[in-house]
């Protein structure tokens, strides 16, 4: 049974690593496998499906569906981008700024969706290439996820699995969001300041433009609006609380989509339809599929030969956030992150983890800004430039991308070891 499992995960892994077949697809046929072959027993499926995890996305997903409505991330976008004055470095800082706060509470791939747009048309006005205002947007995007339990899926996931709070998540990881994000920023600037520069003539002539853009026009409902800010404002307080109040993330995040559904009183059909369903049921297919392997022990015997070669929870940090760097910049970081989380479980019985799991967090999040492909905010700001006639090619992207990843995982590492090992 155990060779079986592992058979049918790798089966499974290389689908999704191909993408030849849809990654949810995928998950679901190597999880239903082995259900049919009885290796998880329908009676464990509750154990190994993190319903907090799943709840906890569907919930913040309602909650965005049902903001972008009102026109709010069109107003941040406008407000921003006037605050800027025309200043290509100035449009650099504030969108770098805006991305990462907007994606430590809200999801990454909604955040870019509604700011490229904006980017690209500010560096059309500007009349300069636009690579350095994208590359910044995905990499700020992935580093502002890293800071909060419900920044990015691998975040939810261990803060799952670990019984991390939010207010844990700010504590550690948020701090070197902040190191990492002006880290990011500043190797960006010197690697494109030529291209950061415009005469004052532009500046006047984009200043005049953005002028005439109004912020105000683009809130379509100004009530909703309102509805919008305040529940957000709600939903985020009780996540710094959630902890005191002994109830879950995911409880918070329904409440939250539940308010806004009722209050507004939009309607739920095709505010439901919106939610990625398709991303819900990977997860669920992924946690039943990881479950095979943690139920017939083969988890355990790779802890068990893991730690063999580790020495004390410094070595452990270093290795664990190393690999998941790297690897999240190659394979997705959601399934990598699953099979992880059993793994340092397991490592519990020699080791204390709660270290480990921070590591995990840094280089599942920052491996994603290594490559084109390494989280879902870069292929969608790729994708939005194509679109419209920008290229983006891997070793464009490679070759930034590899620079900020290792020197934003090192900050973050020397972070966790300050504060873990020699503090």
């Amino acid at each position: 049974m155990e060779l079986f499992a592992l058979l049918v995960f790798i089966f499974t892994y290389a689908l999704i690593i191909s993408e030849r077949i849809h990654r949810t697809v995928a998950a679901m046929m190597g999880a239903s496998i082995v259900l049919l072959a009885n290796i998880v027993p329908w009676e464990r499926v509750p154990v190994f499906l993190d319903l907090d995890t799943i709840l906890l996305l569907a919930g913040m997903m309602i909650i965005v569906n049902t903001t972008r409505m009102s026109g709010l991330f069109e107003y941040i976008a406008i407000r921003t981008s006037k605050m800027a004055k025309g200043e290509p470095i100035r449009v650099l800082l504030l969108f770098s700024i805006v991305t990462a706060i907007v994606s430590a509470f809200l999801d990454n791939v909604t955040t870019v969706l509604l700011l490229t747009p904006m980017l690209l048309y500010i560096s059309r006005l500007m009349e300069i290439n636009p690579l350095p205002f994208l590359l910044s947007e995905i990499f700020a995007s992935n580093i502002g996820g890293t800071a909060t339990l419900i920044g990015d899926p691998p975040n939810i996931m261990i803060g799952s699995a670990a019984g991390l709070s939010f207010n844990e998540f700010i504590s550690n990881m948020g701090p070197i969001a902040l190191l990492d994000l002006v880290v990011m920023i500043i190797i960006v600037y010197f690697a494109y300041r030529e291209v950061l520069r415009v005469s004052e003539e532009k500046k006047e002539r984009i200043l005049r433009t953005l002028d005439s853009l109004d912020e105000r026009a683009a809130i379509r409902d100004l009530a909703l609006f309102r509805k919008s800010i305040t529940t957000i404002l709600v939903v985020i307080t009780l996540f710094f609380v959630h902890d005191r109040l002994g109830v879950e993330p995911a409880v918070v995040a329904l409440f939250g989509a539940s308010l806004l559904l009722f209050w507004s009183r939009e309607n739920p059909e095709g505010i439901l339809e919106k939610v990625e369903w398709v991303t819900l049921f990977f997860f669920g297919g992924l946690f039943i599929l990881v479950g095979s392997l943690v139920e017939t022990g083969f988890i355990e015997q790779i802890a068990r030969w893991v730690m063999s070669y580790m020495h004390g929870e410094g070595e452990a940090m270093l290795i664990i956030a190393w690999f998941s760097a790297f690897a999240s910049a190659i394979i997705d970081n959601i399934p990598f992150t699953a099979t992880m989380i059993p793994l340092i479980k397991a490592m519990g019985t020699s080791l204390d983890t709660y270290p480990l799991w921070w590591a995990l967090s840094l280089g599942a999040c920052l491996g994603g800004n290594g490559t084109a492909i390494g989280a879902s905010a870069n292929v969608v700001v790729i994708g939005i430039a194509a679109k419209e006639g920008i290229k983006i090619t891997f070793v464009d992207f490679l070759k930034m991308g590899i620079i900020v990843m290792t020197l934003t995982v090192g900050v973050g590492i020397g972070v966790l070891w300050f504060r873990y090992v020699w503090w």
